[in-house]
């Protein structure tokens, strides 16, 4: 999770206990987790996870990559909790306290840096920064794998959404600052990756995928 314009939900221990209930079971989301951990290399020695919440994604990673390094990185207190108990005794996976609306911490370089559901809370412009910011810690060569809750193209697509995944519009997170995939496409490209597309889309829910080239352009 990160801190966005309304964060107190993901302080509260009902928020917080209802999103982990229903986490796997948004329709899709499997699918669409599943294309990224194709596309982080098996071999990937150091991996970074923006807003791991209670770790889900590290784990996911780490159950076909034992030997990988992880950091995962959140800002609420609940989230933070459960990753590290989920974790426990594991020097492999680190869990830092970290607010993704501050410029990222010295935590090291990466050799790909992944995200699920979390990014879409940063207001649009610290968004832009953030992309560069991973662009810079990231190994030539190294990935960028953003699964992602996106804007929709329409109000019909966007109401067509959340009757997908059974829930009501007013149930709609407050702290969303949802953004077009083709806006945040081109920022990966004016950045400096390539490589850059959407690699799966369903409504709401995209994997934007970016890759640091092995040699200055």
């Amino acid at each position: 999770m990160v801190r966005g314009v309304a964060p107190e939900e993901w302080t509260t221990a009902e928020h917080v206990c209802r999103y982990l209930t229903r986490a796997d079971e948004y329709p899709r989301r499997a699918e669409g987790e599943r294309v990224l951990l194709e596309h982080v290399p098996r071999g990937a020695p150091r991996i970074l996870d923006l807003g791991t919440g209670d770790g889900r994604l590290l784990a996911m990673l780490q159950a076909d990559r034992p030997r990988m390094l992880g950091v995962g990185l959140d800002f609420s207190e609940l989230m933070l909790d459960a990753a590290r108990e989920g974790f426990a005794g594991d020097e492999r996976i680190e869990i830092v306290e970290h607010d993704l609306a501050e410029p990222l911490p010295a935590v090291g370089r990466f050799d790909a840096v992944v995200s699920s559901m979390a990014i879409h809370h940063l207001e649009h412009e610290r968004k832009r920064s953030l992309y560069a910011e991973v662009f810079e810690l990231l190994e030539p060569g190294g990935g960028f794998a953003n699964f992602e809750h996106v804007a929709s193209p329409s109000e019909r697509l966007h109401l067509a959404f959340y009757a997908a995944i059974g829930e009501p519009l007013e149930d709609e997170d407050p702290s969303d600052r949802l953004l077009d995939v083709e806006t945040q496409l081109a920022w990966l490209r004016d950045i400096g990756f390539v490589d850059v597309d959407c690699y799966w889309k369903w409504l709401e829910m995209a994997l934007l995928i970016a890759v640091k080239p092995t040699a200055p352009a």
